[in-house]
């Protein structure tokens, strides 16, 4: 008797789940509350898949043999609970595709740092000539990619939604790049439910995988002893410290193990403390897969970067405008403010995750010139910032009016800098939608 998958959600991952489940001969529904897009409507018809949309039928959801869902849905919604009554088993879809693939997985998570990461050990992969796919949170699905083509290596990035139903799955390489506060309305607002998720990554790992992370991590320190990880660890930091295989020392980028590798700091594509961080990850990880060292050093040094984090957007009477619209959270603000070199006016609010701003308080002061408040509810960032005294603009109508009262704040020689701090989902579509709009209302001026 065919085995009867349900899929919840049918965007980028729920799609490439129903593929991989039908093209394996699982008698597959699809089932999403919301509107299906037209390019995964015609993905699922071509497979011949069920599919509805606009509700949930609860008869054909509740008689799964295993549901696959999408990472966005809470693992504390009402279907989902009536599924572990009924002894339901709940996957992700990146656990269900690793089920299908002897590829080699190189998998990424981390409070910030994912996605540059994740496409700059992509980039280095596929500059050396591997035979490598880009799936999870950016890229395509991996189930998609394993139902319809064949690579040796997957680099994903993983966000903790994604780890919270991954049970089996094993990370050949495994990176942490840090664990600050993020998501904490998703984990009952507990700092340690959100810690667990994060270490997921490491579950099943054996002695012949690798574990890559930031030494100077606090809470991953702790962790660590908690855990007993199996993996060899593989730790970086930005200087010499005990402990540490990767730092610099000199001006120089230093990998000890597996194999001794250097490059000039200087030579970096990437700048900031953060993007060191993030090119020590995929430089150890490069290494760990056996990518020679001009190939690492030849990428490194000519990878283009991430749209939406610390983009360049152009210049308008004197003034620079970045676009850092992937900064969801308060610690990829920091990093954003920490690199600023010029009075900044700082564009931040949206859909508030639990934030805790007393970590950018500090920068803010030294950096910031003045703020513009983006979000329908600003309450609390009025309540945090306007003691400071720096000019404020209120703004719960959309981008055209934060680039336009920024751009009035702002004076020649200024930075004017979007970094939310903050989810998207209250005035935009998503993160890309937030710094699409931002772009093109800053050309606008």
């Amino acid at each position: 008797m065919k085995k009867r998958i349900v899929i919840l959600g049918a965007g980028e991952s729920g799609a490439g789940a129903a593929v991989l489940a039908q093209v394996k001969g699982c008698e597959t529904f699809v089932s999403d509350t919301s509107v299906i897009k037209e390019k995964y409507k015609t993905l699922l018809n071509q497979y011949q898949i069920e599919w509805e949309e606009g509700a949930h039928t609860e008869e054909k959801i509740l008689n799964a043999d295993e549901v696959i869902k999408s990472p966005g849905i809470p693992c504390d919604a009402p279907l989902i609970l009536k599924l572990k009554e009924k002894g339901i088993p709940v996957i992700s879809e990146i656990e269900f595709a690793g089920r299908y693939t002897n590829a080699r997985m190189v998998c990424i998570t981390g409070s910030n740092g994912k996605t540059t990461t994740t496409s700059l050990i992509y980039h280095i992969f596929k500059s050396a000539g591997l035979n490598v796919g880009l799936a999870g949170n950016i890229g395509r699905s991996l189930a998609l990619q394993v139902a319809t083509e064949q690579h040796d290596y997957y680099v994903i990035e993983l966000s903790s939604f994604q780890l919270d139903n991954m049970y089996d799955f094993r990370a050949n390489i495994a990176v942490l790049m840090n664990i600050t506060p993020d998501h904490l309305d998703r984990y009952d607002h507990c700092m340690q439910n959100y810690v667990d998720a994060k270490f997921r990554i490491t579950q099943n790992q054996t002695e012949e995988d690798a574990f890559v992370y930031w030494n100077d991590d606090p809470i991953i320190r702790r962790e660590l002893q908690k855990h007993g990880l199996k993996a060899q660890l593989y730790p970086f930091s930005a200087v010499k410290e005990e402990g540490s295989i990767a730092y610099v020392e000199d001006g120089e980028i230093e990998i000890q193990k597996p194999i001794a590798f250097n490059m000039e700091q200087e030579e970096l594509a990437l700048r900031g403390t953060h993007n060191l961080y993030n090119s020590l990850a995929a430089g150890i990880s490069a290494n760990l897969t056996g990518v020679k060292k001009e190939c690492i050093r030849q990428a490194l040094s000519d990878f283009k970067g991430v749209e939406h984090r610390l983009e360049k957007v152009c210049d308008v009477g004197g003034v620079h405008f970045i676009n850092d619209s992937k900064a969801t959270n308060v610690n990829s603000c920091w990093y954003a403010l920490q690199s600023m070199t010029t009075p900044t006016v700082l564009i931040l609010g949206g859909k508030d995750k639990g934030n805790d701003y007393t970590e950018i308080e500090e920068l803010v002061k030294e950096k910031c010139c003045a703020l513009v408040y983006l979000g329908l509810h600003n309450e609390k960032l009025h309540d945090f910032f306007d003691r400071m005294g720096l000019p404020v603009a209120d703004v719960h109508t959309g981008m055209k009016d934060a680039v336009e009262a920024a751009y009035r704040l702002a004076k020649k020689g200024d930075t004017v800098l979007l970094s939310p701090c903050c989810a998207s989902f209250d005035l935009f579509k998503s993160y890309e939608d937030r710094g699409d709009q931002f772009k093109k209302y800053v050309r606008e001026l």
